[in-house]
């Protein structure tokens, strides 16, 4: 199971931390990924991140604003995220996948947190 927190409302130009928070022992093994979905919008990723840590993804639209990466040892994923904009409100979710490679496709995540909501305002 999946569980995120940290959102919450923000005035543009500010930073939010999200946390994602795992059970279950196999967590180190998974690649895990944030993603968000605005109002009338698909789930788009944001960021991923491989099982040891070392490698990230980002999406064109946060590269550079957002960080993503994780404590294995407390099977914990997180999300940085500064200079936030209006387009950034979403409900972020973050997901595992039961693989080795990071991906950037919603279908290919096998397990979801419940989301947490982020609102930037202008």
């Amino acid at each position: 199971q999946l569980q995120a927190s940290g959102g919450g409302l923000v005035q543009t130009g500010g930073s939010l931390r999200l946390s994602c928070a795992a059970s279950g022992r196999t967590f180190y093994m998974y690649p895990m990924g944030w993603f968000r979905q605005a109002p009338g919008k698909e789930r788009e990723f944001v960021a991923g991140i491989t099982s040891s840590g070392v490698s990230t993804y980002y999406a064109d639209s946060v590269k550079g604003r957002f960080t993503i990466s994780r404590e294995n040892n407390k099977s914990m994923v997180f999300l940085q995220m500064n200079s936030l904009k209006p387009e950034d409100t979403a409900v972020y979710y973050c997901a595992a996948r039961r693989g080795v490679v990071v991906c950037n496709i919603t279908s290919e995540f096998d397990y979801w947190g419940q989301g947490t909501k982020v609102t930037v305002s202008s």
